[in-house]
Parts: structure tokens; C-alpha cells; sequence
């Protein structure tokens, strides 16, 4: 049987946002003896993603490594429609993913020691921004 959550969260802007507990409270609603939480973002300007989550500078130095592979405003886009990190936010969002899977054991994400879900936003203003979380 299937679980579904849509979680709501508001960014700061570029960077990233820890959601891993949140994430983890639909999870546990769920009860799942076994399975796995499939966690899917709605937007073409954000991403998820699994890394790091006790050095904050490992997040910092893929904001430097996203800059250098999708510049804001470089001059081949056309796409610019809602600013100079319009398109960029595209790309990230294509090199970083719109979905992560997690496996699920007794009710809890099986993520490693050193791993956190985060929402990327990739836009430079803030945004309001919606996480589909399903548990099967």
C-alpha cells in the first residue's frame, strides 16, 4: 500500500535546505515495515539532492562547481525570461536530479552516517516550493 505526502517549503534564495526530517516524519506516518520512499521535487529551478550532512562546506563547494558548469547570465542562453539565473537554474536542476529514492526499513530511511536529503533551490530570489514524498 502507498503512502503519499506533498510537503511545502519556502527557500532563501540559492543554496540548500536540509529536509531529511521532514521527509523522514512521512516516512514514519507511513509505518513501512520495508520498501522505499521515492522523494520528487515539482519545479524545473530546484533539485534534490543526498550528500553531506555534517560539513556544510561540501554543499558550499557544489554551489562553486554549479557556477562554473551553469553561469548566471551566460550570453549563449535564451532562455532569460525570468532573469540572468533563469536558465542556469534549468541546468542545475538537469545535473543535480528532480528525485531521490531512499530505502525504508522499519518505518525509518536508511540513510548512511553522513548522508541528508536537501532541497536545492537554484534561483538567486526566494520561492515557495512543493516535495511530492511517496512510501512504498
Amino acid at each position: 500500500m502507498a503512502h503519499q505526502s506533498i510537503l511545502a517549503f519556502s527557500t532563501r534564495g540559492r543554496g540548500t535546505r536540509d529536509i531529511t526530517r521532514d521527509v523522514a516524519e512521512v516516512v514514519r506516518q507511513a509505518g513501512a515495515s520495508a520498501g522505499l520512499a521515492h522523494v520528487f521535487v515539482q519545479h524545473t529551478s530546484c533539485s534534490l539532492i543526498i550528500t553531506e550532512n555534517a560539513d556544510a562546506d561540501v554543499r558550499r563547494d557544489l554551489d562553486t562547481i554549479l557556477a562554473r558548469l551553469a553561469p548566471d547570465g551566460d550570453p549563449a542562453y535564451r532562455h532569460d525570461a525570468e532573469g540572468p539565473d533563469d536558465m542556469a537554474a534549468h541546468v542545475r536542476n538537469m545535473l543535480t536530479g528532480s528525485a531521490v529514492t531512499v530505502p525504508v526499513k522499519d518505518g525509518r530511511l536508511l540513510l548512511g552516517t553522513w548522508q541528508g536529503i536537501y532541497l536545492y533551490e537554484h534561483r538567486t530570489s526566494p520561492h515557495q516550493r512543493r516535495v511530492v514524498v511517496t512510501v512504498l
